[in-house]
């Protein structure tokens, strides 16, 4: 059985920063990308940072590029997300995504979603 399982929220002042952590359980092998998405209260979910299976390549919104940092640990099965200079507009809860891809068809998990608040 697939899961997913975030850690590593709370709440910290502007300016600050947090480590997200995203343990992944289930997977036979470490080929999927691995992605954090974030939602705001009355906002839609939208993706924050992505990660290919070697780490070979990222991704990031542009809000967050050069204060987040994705990376994983694939011997460990587990994903982050460094988060720097933390601003409340940050503030959302986080979920960590696995996408996992076949010959046709791809398939995405998800984790429960750990609240990251930021105040000012």
């Amino acid at each position: 059985q697939v899961q997913l399982v975030e850690s590593g929220g709370g709440l910290v002042q502007a300016g600050g920063s947090l480590r997200l952590s995203c343990a992944a359980s289930g997977f036979t092998s470490n080929y999927y990308a691995m992605a954090w998405f974030r939602q705001a209260p009355g906002k839609e979910r939208g993706s924050v940072a992505g990660i290919n299976w070697s780490g070979s390549s990222t991704y990031y919104e542009d809000s967050v590029k050069g204060r987040f940092t994705i990376s994983r640990d694939n011997a460990k099965n587990t994903g982050y997300l460094q988060m720097n200079s933390l601003k409340p507009e940050d503030t959302a809860v986080y979920y960590c995504n696995v996408r996992r891809c076949g010959q046709f068809t791809c398939s995405d998990y998800w984790g429960q979603g750990t609240q990251v608040t930021v105040s000012s």
